[in-house]
């Protein structure tokens, strides 16, 4: 059989029962649909995440506070609550370590930030002037912290862009304005450059002040939530993390790595991480929109089987005129794939503009990937070959004495 005429046949067969056909190929419109938007919003999750990681800061290790629960765990009382890291644990390590750029104090905290008559629950950070280069922070007006300002217990505070929008009001100028944080009163001096994020990590949602001022008048006492280091590669990483314990475990007059009331986490353990777990997401989100594929499938395999049916005479009128097996064969197989095919297409720019919809509306940027369309148009290609081979061999099977005395 020629492929033009195999292809007037099925245009003819495919449109003689427009509405079945149509309802058929729904479904696999909106399993591709749902494979790809699935897996754009997974995608644009992990981009996301691995984008608030890199705003950090370059290469960026941070010394935390508390008793590790085992070598390489985490502090078990949790980022900030615990008190076994002082500022001159800080300057110590400043000091000795080799292979750092940079390194700063931290004390965090989250506090009612109260301006005229609006106020926000935001993340104060006590912090240096070094802050801004071991975590990448850029200044969009006015200046940052100074060491002046920190020894001088000056009550200045910078604030993120989203946190002067939801002060102030949008694109308002902030400079010169007054804020208060348990009361105190603030002069802002700064505002950020945005990086984008949301949560509680969000970047552009904080409140930077002299780190002598978050210890004396916000939190009452002189430990650190962190000490954040920017190390000079990735290469050295090893080794810092090895002096510094070193350093601390001297200082904090402990014997055993196994007993320090620290730990580290580093840049590429958070992305590591991270990776992992969104794309165990994507899979998860991929594999139950493809369960809608399988229904499609199985949609398709009806509609051919009950097709094979209405069509006996036909067929045995065909092979009583000398069409071979394969014919018929091919015949029932390509308007299968026809099918999904069609439905392939039509779902993929769905699944464009459900996604570029989701991004529009601002909760996630998602990301259609080359990989995912593909994937999608040829499990389309799959499912219609898989789903339509049954039926393709139920109608070439046929006898066509017995065919042509059907009803």
């Amino acid at each position: 059989m020629k492929l033009y005429n195999l292809y007037k046949e099925t245009l003819f067969a495919l449109t003689s029962n427009k509405s079945r056909s149509g309802l058929t190929v729904l479904g696999i419109v909106i399993g591709i649909a749902s494979v790809i938007t699935m897996l754009a919003a997974g995608s644009g999750a992990s981009n996301s995440i691995q984008s608030s990681i890199q705003g950090l800061g370059a290469n960026l290790l941070q010394i935390s506070p508390g008793a590790q629960k085992g070598p390489g765990s985490q502090v078990s009382s949790g980022r900030g609550s615990a008190t076994t890291l002082t500022n001159d644990d800080a300057d110590a390590l400043s000091e000795q370590l080799q292979g750092i750029k940079n390194i700063a104090s931290v004390v965090s905290s989250q506090s009612q930030v109260v301006a005229k008559n609006a106020n926000s629950n935001v993340s104060i950070t006590g912090t240096v002037s070094s802050y801004t280069t071991v975590h990448d922070v850029s200044i969009a007006e006015g200046s940052f912290i100074t060491d002046k300002q920190v020894k001088g217990v000056s009550r200045v505070a910078v604030i993120g862009p989203t946190t002067r929008d939801d002060l102030f009001g949008v694109g308002s100028e902030a400079i010169g304005q007054t804020i208060r944080i348990n009361n105190i009163e603030f002069d802002i001096i700064g505002v950020t450059v945005s990086k984008g994020g949301s949560g509680f990590s969000n970047p552009d949602d904080h409140v930077y002040i002299p780190l002598s001022v978050a210890q004396q008048m916000i939190t009452g006492n002189r430990y650190l939530s962190s000490i954040d280091i920017q190390v000079s590669s990735q290469n050295e990483m090893a080794s810092v993390k090895e002096q510094a314990t070193s350093i601390l475990l001297k200082r904090h007059n402990i014997s055993s790595s196994a007993d320090a009331d620290f730990s580290f986490l580093d840049q590429a353990s958070i992305s590591a991480t991270a990776s992992s777990v969104t794309n165990i997401l994507t899979i998860l989100l991929g594999s139950i929109a493809g369960i809608s594929l399988l229904v499609g499938g199985i949609g398709i395999m009806n509609m051919m089987l009950t097709t094979v049916t209405e069509r006996t005479r036909e067929i045995g009128l065909r092979k009583a005129i000398g069409a071979k097996r394969r014919n018929i064969s091919a015949q029932f197989l390509f308007e299968s794939v026809a099918l999904t095919v069609i439905g392939g297409l039509i779902g993929i720019a769905l699944g464009y503009l459900l996604s570029y919809i989701i991004t529009l509306t601002g909760l996630l940027k998602t990301t259609v990937n080359l990989s995912s369309v593909i994937l999608a148009f040829s499990v389309s290609a799959a499912t219609g070959i898989i789903f339509g081979y049954l039926p393709a061999r139920k109608a070439a099977a046929l006898n066509p004495i017995d065919a042509l005395r059907s009803d």
